[in-house]
């Protein structure tokens, strides 16, 4: 996971945002915090996302779907090409440094 710095959080946010108003989702909540900013956004369709800051940089991304039928999904026929955490209670904090998006981070 990527360490993002307090310095670029506004910009990652930006971009996304954007992304997502060009896209037709509409910002229902901005969180503005210095250290854990968040953005919230709705489609027409019922789409929901989410993208927010944890602690030391960790960009959480989440979407909700608007209702649908439960299917049966097939497991995966590859192995995990990360760790998956299984059975951990504590995900591990960001650890790789980007040039751009981790400048300024201790």
């Amino acid at each position: 996971m990527t360490v993002i710095s307090r310095e670029r959080r506004g910009s990652f946010l930006g971009l996304v945002d954007r992304y997502l108003r060009e896209s037709g989702y509409q910002m229902t909540a901005l969180n503005n915090d210095v250290e854990f900013p968040a953005i919230y956004a709705k489609s027409d369709e019922g789409y929901v996302v989410s993208l927010r800051f944890g602690g030391e940089g960790q960009a959480f991304l989440r979407v909700d779907t608007p209702c649908v039928e439960e299917s049966e999904v097939a497991e995966s026929t590859t192995l995990a090409t990360a760790p998956t955490y299984e059975g951990m209670e504590h995900i591990p904090r960001p650890n790789i440094r980007s040039p751009f998006w981790s400048a300024g981070a201790p």
